[in-house]
């Protein structure tokens, strides 16, 4: 029997709003992919940059619009554009309940919130990056009222720049990112104001465990301060449980820690109906989406699961 392809609707235009360290590295990721990107910036530099990339500059947006702003500026990015009512809105934000509640309203199912686990120390233009999201986990919300055939066409986004899709809710997303990135930043900070105080000594004599343990304060302070508050809650909960380790014996915390990340784990390959269930037991259970066929998705689940 002749087997024939399954027909695929043409994928939509990309639109970006920010095009700094994030948002210019996924433009830049994309065309390579071989996608036309279109992109806006209130900052003339970086208009110029991505221009120079091949991105077309314009206030008038569709298909799917990716929100690659600070925090703070989430509600009022698309004031000033003109976006098709149609469009699929998505963001890359670090926190994802609040901007939910400040997008969700006026957006409904049309808005699915992301967060590629990825980015450096660096901002700006100049840190972009078109390698940037390969092999990175991308996080994509999946709520009760997110349109599934949306939320592929994101997936495909973030596919096609090599990243790989970790299906959650809002809130579990803001509950795992606090333990894993939001306490780490102010846990570096401390590290750095704790070595400053003990004076130039000290600093004259870190190396390695001193430099890979500070790496992330050295973000933009404005940011950092901003991830944290805007998931406050569960950072507090998540920072009480460090603190609640730090009381242990020593050797026992080094011998648990030490565990933990050399941990040998393979991979179980799986296909995931196009349900919202589905998908979300496969990023609880720690696995992610690496490829869309037509009627599923391919990913991988930890070996063990």
């Amino acid at each position: 029997m002749t087997a024939f392809p399954v027909p695929t609707m043409p994928a939509p235009p990309v639109g970006v709003v920010g095009l700094g360290q994030l948002g210019g590295s996924l433009a830049a990721a994309l065309l390579a992919a071989g996608r036309p990107v279109a992109g806006w910036d209130v900052d003339p530099a970086a208009r110029d940059a991505a221009t120079a990339r091949g991105v077309q500059i314009t206030t008038e947006l569709s298909g799917i619009v990716v929100l690659a702003v600070p925090l703070p500026a989430m509600a009022t990015a698309l004031d000033e554009l003109t976006v098709d009512p149609a469009a699929t809105v998505t963001d890359l934000g670090s926190v994802k309940r609040p901007v939910l509640h400040a997008l969700g309203d006026a957006l409904g199912g049309r808005f699915v919130g992301g967060h590629p686990m990825c980015g450096t120390e660096r901002s700006g233009h100049d840190a972009v990056d078109p390698g940037l999201f390969s092999g990175a986990r991308w996080a994509l919300c999946l709520e009760p009222d997110t349109e599934l055939p949306r939320w592929l066409r994101v997936a495909e986004v973030a596919l096609d720049v090599g990243a790989e899709v970790v299906p959650v809710t809002a809130a579990e997303h803001d509950d795992a990112v606090a333990a894993i990135s939001h306490v780490p930043h102010l846990l570096a900070a401390a590290l750095a104001a704790t070595a400053g105080q003990a004076g130039p000594l000290a600093l004259a004599l870190s190396a390695g465990s001193f430099r890979d343990g500070t790496r992330v304060i050295r973000s933009d302070p404005a940011f950092v301060t901003a991830m944290v508050e805007g998931n406050a809650g569960a950072t507090a909960g998540a920072l009480a449980r460090v603190q609640e380790q730090l009381a242990r014996p020593w050797p026992d915390l080094v011998a648990d820690g030490h565990a933990v990340v050399t941990r040998q784990e393979g991979r179980r390959t799986v296909r995931v109906p196009l349900d919202r269930a589905a998908l979300l037991a496969l990023g609880r259970a720690g696995g992610a989406v690496t490829r869309r066929l037509a009627a599923f998705v391919e990913g991988w689940v930890p070996a063990q699961s």
